[in-house]
């Protein structure tokens, strides 16, 4: 009997899982046809919430970070482009071209900037830990991706 048990257990986790699998991938699959008429550069990858405690220290700003990735083979420049939050905080590019498959993360803290790391040169944090929305968008102002994460609207910043 515990055998059965255990096999139904198992059964129930493996469909569970499948259903989320497949509700997860479905947007997705929807979100990337509507990115073929843009340029293949995207949100790949946000850090909101810095290791350790958020005590404002140029290490713990710049331990918060959202990465983009450029799926061309060819460079794309992001002069004039632009990343927000939800509160209004902006990021403009000045003068960054992202080279063809390569990925730049952008630290909110202060630093200086290479062909792999840009710095907001901020002295707060920008991004919820909890609930946030980084936008990227062109130079002309149009949607290129959006990530998303947590639920609600409520900010502790």
């Amino acid at each position: 009997m515990s055998a059965s048990v255990s096999a139904r257990r198992i059964a129930a986790t493996v469909l569970a899982a499948g259903a989320v699998v497949s509700a997860v991938a479905l947007p997705a699959s929807a979100h990337d046809n509507d990115r073929h008429r843009q340029p293949r550069v995207e949100i790949s990858a946000v850090q909101a919430d810095s290791p350790g405690r958020d005590n404002r220290t140029n290490r713990s700003l710049n331990a918060e970070w959202v990465e983009l990735t450029n799926n061309n083979r060819r460079a794309v420049n992001l002069d004039g482009w632009t990343l927000r939050d939800e509160d209004g905080h902006r990021y403009r590019f000045d003068d960054v071209r992202l080279a063809g498959r390569a990925t730049v993360r952008i630290h909110t803290g202060v630093g200086r900037d290479t062909r792999t790391d840009l710095y907001q040169d901020r002295r707060n944090y920008v991004w919820d830990n909890r609930a946030d929305t980084a936008t990227l968008r062109d130079d002309r102002g149009r949607t290129v991706d959006t990530e998303s994460w947590g639920r609600g609207h409520h900010h502790r910043r």
